[in-house]
């Protein structure tokens, strides 16, 4: 029969007795037991190196520069609580940068008055109390000899005190560490201009950095960020304003104690006691009050008493009665809430965290508050707390005696 097209070929290894099976081969790039190494290994094996290589440097050069990024943000708060007083002056003609000039420069004058008034009442308080620590020593000996029925003197006491090996350790670990206190002392310095330059340019540029952040972002994102920086000024500014009136109104009402009970430096101590109970929160009112505690026993102890008393009640009256009051339209948030922020805010950044805290989660909340659905609430009892476990009880034994009826019925 003649060959057709259809005709299926033979394959000559197949048909030929003697002809062996070829094996076929691996792919290129296939692992075979004892072969090569895989193409693509190598390869794998570098991006990783250079992926663990490029975090070691991230983490590294984060930890190098978490000093600068801390400045950055106490700078940034501190331009949104100074951008509403730059704003009214640039409203009324003046450059933006000298208005910022002069409200920088407002800050400067009352800081720098408060620290030299502080520094002279305490450098006095020095004076008098080593002025007067030989009666304060001859007092204590008395007391000693009269309690105890010893025979105690005052040179006996000082000659021990000077020869003593711990006065002389003492004084010699204090030479040792006057150099670490001027090295903290110029990076304390170099902090605080650091952070005023920032904020300066933040305050005075915001608007050119407003425009420079929204222009790599599309138009919806850029309201969403301008909408966030407005909420961030308003609480930012309003939660130091209204911090600011209740020092005010603190370093009033303990001025007005102190000055009644004869205690120096009355005035020092009032503004005091304000500035340190307002802006270091939860310990603030109890550091502040210390103080004027200490001076006012060197008068009299029953002083002393009597400032306790003062702080711990008007502290009541301050949490009570004037801070919702004054805080209800700038930072509106939960004690418990503001509590724990402070709590969160310490364990992040320290004190800073402590101090910017507080505004931060009020701008959260307040930014977050246009995005959450709320509903009208029922008119339940529950919802004001009261139980009603006996109003439900006798329904629901209705309910329960109604059942076998229904079931016979069926």
């Amino acid at each position: 029969m003649a060959p057709t097209d259809e005709t299926v070929p033979v394959d000559r290894h197949a048909a030929s007795p003697t002809a062996t099976t070829t094996p076929d081969r691996p792919p290129a790039d296939a692992a075979a037991p004892g072969g090569r190494m895989p193409r693509w290994l190598p390869r794998a094996m570098v991006l990783a190196l250079a992926l663990i290589a490029a975090f070691q440097l991230g983490s590294w050069a984060f930890h190098q520069l978490t000093g600068l990024l801390i400045n950055i943000l106490i700078a940034f708060f501190l331009a949104l609580a100074i951008e509403p007083a730059v704003s009214r002056l640039a409203a009324r003609g003046m450059r933006r940068g000298l208005a910022t000039f002069l409200v920088f420069l407002g800050l400067m004058i009352v800081t720098a008055g408060f620290i030299t008034l502080l520094g002279s009442m305490l450098a006095g308080q020095i004076i008098k109390m080593v002025e007067g620590f030989p009666d304060y020593l001859d007092s204590v000996i008395n007391w000693i000899n009269e309690t105890f029925h010893m025979d105690l003197r005052r040179v006996d006491v000082q000659e021990g005190l000077l020869h003593s090996d711990w006065l002389r350790k003492y004084a010699q670990n204090s030479a040792a560490g006057v150099l670490d206190v001027s090295a903290q002392v110029l990076g304390g310095l170099f902090q605080l201009l650091t952070v005023t330059l920032f904020s300066f340019y933040f305050a005075a540029d915001g608007p050119r950095l407003r425009r420079a952040l929204c222009s790599v972002l599309p138009p919806a994102r850029q309201a969403e960020v301008l909408r966030a920086w407005e909420i961030a000024v308003d609480k930012t500014g309003g939660y130091l304003y209204s911090r600011g009136l209740m020092a005010l109104i603190s370093g009033i009402a303990h001025y007005i104690l102190l000055a009644a009970l004869g205690v120096p430096y009355a005035p020092v101590l009032g503004v005091w006691v304000g500035l340190v109970s307002q802006f270091i929160p939860t310990i603030g009112t109890y550091l502040a009050g210390a103080l004027p505690m200490l001076i006012a026993f060197t008068v009299d102890p029953w002083y002393a008493v009597w400032v306790l008393v003062f702080v711990v009640v008007y502290q009541q009256f301050e949490n009570y009665m004037l801070q919702p009051k004054l805080t209800a339209k700038t930072v509106d948030i939960h004690p418990a809430v503001a509590f724990g922020s402070v709590i969160a805010g310490t364990a992040l950044l320290g004190a800073v965290g402590a101090l910017i805290a507080i505004p931060a989660v009020a701008t959260l909340q307040a930014f977050l508050g246009a995005y959450v659905k709320r509903y009208a609430v029922t008119d339940d009892p529950r919802v004001h707390g009261h139980r009603t476990r006996g109003a439900a009880g006798p329904r629901l034994r209705r309910l329960w005696q109604r059942r076998p009826s229904t079931e016979e019925s069926s």
